[in-house]
């Protein structure tokens, strides 16, 4: 039962990651004019990262409790890392640079993230198969 509950809970990670990345954010930018789109994208990104983490920790807490260490573990392990990472490293310095227009800086900090996110869904799907 617990282990089932885990799949579901990582397949809720994938689900939320991929209605984000493939619905939210482009619809946000077409949708609301670009000071607006920026204020959205900065107050859900917290809460997207916040979620997907918890909900890592959620599925670490459970293998740990069926003892399941096997790459599964660590993968969801390096999942919840990555959106630790990404909430309370990169999305700061992504802001930064766009507000002190730093271009440069923040197209590279923007992509990191852009890889981060893809390899997490990557992994997830490595987990789930």
């Amino acid at each position: 039962m617990m282990e089932q509950i885990s799949i579901y809970l990582t397949s809720i990670i994938l689900g939320i990651m991929l209605f984000f990345s493939f619905v939210v954010a482009p619809v946000t930018f077409t949708a609301l004019d670009e000071e607006n789109a920026r204020k959205f994208i900065r107050k859900i990104f917290p809460y997207y990262y916040t979620v997907n983490l918890t909900i890592s920790v959620l599925v670490l807490i459970l293998f740990i409790i069926l003892k399941i260490f096997s790459l599964d573990f660590y993968l969801i392990l390096s999942i919840a890392v990555l959106f630790a990472i990404s909430n309370f490293v990169l999305m700061p310095l992504i802001n930064k640079f766009r507000d002190e227009k730093q271009d440069k800086n923040f197209k590279q900090s923007h992509f990191v993230s852009v890889v981060i996110n893809f390899v997490q869904m990557i992994l997830l799907v490595i987990v789930l198969i």
